[in-house]
């Protein structure tokens, strides 16, 4: 089942779409009645399930909305059309480079619902088969590849290495796409993936599960959800709560029936039926928890991501 890595990267590079022909959709009415077309930057992750079913099974329409869904490959290529207004909204958006980027003043971010939480196996350490790297400690001081440094995947391996009282890694970036080739390049001596990558690259080369990237300390922590910036929240609120209305659905429907996500991946990441049925998914909280967000970032100010304390209840859009 765990096959694919050469057509789960050209799907990945096929999906990036250049934003900048965007904005037309940002900020148009559908009707006279009021805003109805919401345009939303999309990874083509397990993160973005609950978009998608939101959309095939017609609860944005039936919240009168009009969702129009562009594919991109980092939630941070859409950072700047989503400051913008060229885009409304950012689905499967990494918390960490958000809430950073809301620090910084560089957005005035907004969350509308939760994503995804951590969960067993939804993402991995890998070495490679013959790798001399035996134990968690045996990191310390490799090159393990992560899609963005400073980011969530940094965070989570760290606190579990922290928890473990073991020694840290040297990251480097490198896109879940091109992961897998540069672990067989020998670049990097690890790779920290997530689904549907960190299946494809188990099965293309056979890669030893070192760590279990959804272990405690950070076992259902918030990592990715809905974002929008305050202008968009203020101004349409009736069209914010509709989505977050419908995106709740489609998480409770994705946490009842893990079965309705594995049909759909293949929908829109061109991951096989096959490849869907043996992944490991991600947690979908039906509602946000406000105390769960708070782990997130108090576990950020304790890393250095955020330099200062930070309520995640003034970033909630109500």
């Amino acid at each position: 089942m765990r096959t694919g890595i050469g057509k789960t990267a050209a799907v990945a590079a096929a999906l990036v779409l250049l934003l900048a022909g965007c904005g037309d959709g940002g900020g148009d009415s559908a009707s006279a009645g009021g805003r109805t077309k919401v345009t939303v930057a999309a990874l083509p992750l397990t993160d973005s399930a609950a978009l998608y079913l939101a959309r095939d099974r017609g609860l944005f329409t039936q919240e009168g909305l009009d969702v129009r869904i562009q594919p991109v490959q980092q939630s941070i290529q859409a950072l700047p059309a989503l400051a913008k207004g060229q885009v409304d909204v950012i689905a499967s958006a990494n918390y960490v480079t958000f809430l950073q980027a809301d620090e910084k003043g560089t957005l005035d971010l907004r969350i509308l619902a939760e994503g995804v939480r951590v969960a067993p196996h939804m993402m991995d350490v890998l070495v490679p088969k013959d790798s001399d790297i035996r134990t968690v400690a045996d990191l310390a001081g490799k090159k393990v590849a992560v899609n963005i440094l400073n980011n969530i995947q940094s965070l989570t391996l760290d606190a579990i290495l922290d928890a473990k009282g073991v020694g840290r890694p040297v990251y480097r970036q490198i896109a879940f796409p091109q992961m897998g080739p540069a672990l067989e390049r020998g670049q990097v001596d690890a790779v920290h993936a997530v689904e549907p990558f960190d299946s494809a690259i188990q099965g293309e080369l056979k890669a030893r599960v070192l760590l279990d990237g959804g272990s405690a300390p950070v076992q259902s922590l918030p990592i990715s959800g809905y974002v929008t910036t305050r202008t968009f929240a203020a101004e349409h609120p009736k069209q914010a709560a509709a989505f977050r209305r419908a995106i709740e659905a489609a998480s409770k429907i994705a946490a009842q029936d893990p079965g309705a996500v594995r049909e759909e991946l293949p929908k829109y990441t061109k991951v096989t039926a096959g490849q869907a049925a043996s992944i490991g998914l991600p947690a979908y909280p039906a509602a946000t928890d406000v105390a769960q967000l708070r782990r997130l970032t108090e576990l950020m100010k304790k890393q250095g991501l955020l330099t200062k304390s930070l309520d995640p209840a003034t970033l909630l859009v109500k």
